[in-house]
């Protein structure tokens, strides 16, 4: 191992080390935190287990190490929907992923088949295939500029290490093989620094529940500012815009005639809201709480107040109800229409 692979490794493995103890000190309010400090610990067993040395070798003290190695990308699969995506919550699903790598992994180290690493690598590919689909999911309603660069600069540097291991194992000269140990410890080094970066500039994750525009742009001290919140409540809160199929944010901006940039920064700066799949849900839930509450809706069923409030299906609208309520549109209805007396 030359001395510049070394000093990757070891810087790699001193960073990791530190960030999952600070990392710690989150760990046991926020399931986010507890994936991070996981990653942390996936990635230093992918640098023990890795190094030249012990890469092609299995006494038992290895096994455990190599086995939570080969789980990382089951684990930034998870880590990145916990990082990225504010609807994010925590459920025992999440970690099959983690479960199915880790059992193909012991499979292949103490049977040592061939077919068996195959199998292994292939999950292993598809699974960092899946986490960067996943880092960069949802961009486009991300309303956190500094998370939207950092999701493009993740998944790049994911792939290009992706890209430069895939060239170096396929290359004849046993002398440019070598070289793979420095690229997998520059790459999980470079990781590491994304990953700390993320941490540093990306603010956790808080609640998305709707702040009416109208209540925020007496708050915009710049005057075309305060005209375009008032637009922008006129459309939401009047128009009610929300409803039209397909509605997203470029319909929006240019309903505002402003661009989409300006429009993101318009909604997160100044009305709170991180992400525009809940800014738009937040009007359309208070649509149909009301007309659920409205003893002259009673009839009316409860797929059509969701379709008439924009939702596209039932599914998507009893989820997002029941997330922003804690109750089923049905039981909300039961329960707001008891409280109104019976006439006569």
């Amino acid at each position: 191992m030359s001395s510049l692979e070394t000093g990757l490794r070891g810087g790699a493995i001193a960073l990791l080390i530190l960030l999952a103890i600070t990392g710690w000190r989150d760990a046991r309010r926020d399931p986010a935190a507890r994936l991070t400090v996981l990653f942390d610990l996936c990635a230093i067993a992918y640098l023990v287990e890795s190094a030249p040395g012990v890469a092609f070798v299995t006494p038992p003290w290895i096994v455990l190490i190599r086995i939570l190695s080969m789980a990382t990308p089951a684990v930034l699969l998870h880590w990145a929907a916990s990082s990225f995506d504010d609807f994010y919550a925590p459920r025992w699903w999440r970690w099959l992923p983690f479960a199915a790598m880790a059992a193909i992994a012991a499979c292949a180290i103490i049977t040592d088949w061939t077919i068996a690493w195959r199998v292994a690598r292939i999950a292993a590919f598809a699974l960092v295939i899946a986490g960067i689909w996943r880092i960069l999911a949802g961009r486009d309603a991300d309303l956190v500029e500094r998370r939207r660069r950092l999701r493009v600069i993740l998944a790049t540097v994911i792939g290009i290490w992706i890209a430069a291991l895939t060239a170096l194992s396929t290359v004849a000269s046993e002398a440019v093989r070598a070289d793979a140990g420095i690229v997998t410890a520059g790459g999980v080094l470079g990781l590491v620094l994304a990953a700390a970066l993320l941490r540093l500039r990306v603010e956790p994750r808080a609640a998305t529940a709707i702040r009416p525009p109208v209540a925020a742009s007496a708050d915009a001290a710049d005057p075309e500012e305060r005209a375009w919140l008032d637009r922008l409540a006129a459309l939401m809160a009047h128009d009610r815009v929300y409803r039209e199929e397909g509605f997203g944010l470029a319909r929006l901006a240019q309903y505002m005639k402003i661009p989409e940039y300006r429009l993101r920064r318009l909604i997160n700066q100044r009305l709170g809201q991180r992400n525009f799949v809940a800014f738009v849900n937040g009007y359309r839930l208070a649509e149909a709480m009301a007309a659920l509450a409205d003893p002259a809706q009673r009839e009316v069923p409860v797929l059509t107040i969701a379709l008439d409030a924009g939702f596209q299906s039932i599914g998507p609208f009893n989820r997002a109800f029941k997330a922003h309520t804690g109750r089923t549109p049905s039981e909300f209805r039961r329960e707001q229409l008891a409280r109104v007396p019976v006439a006569g």
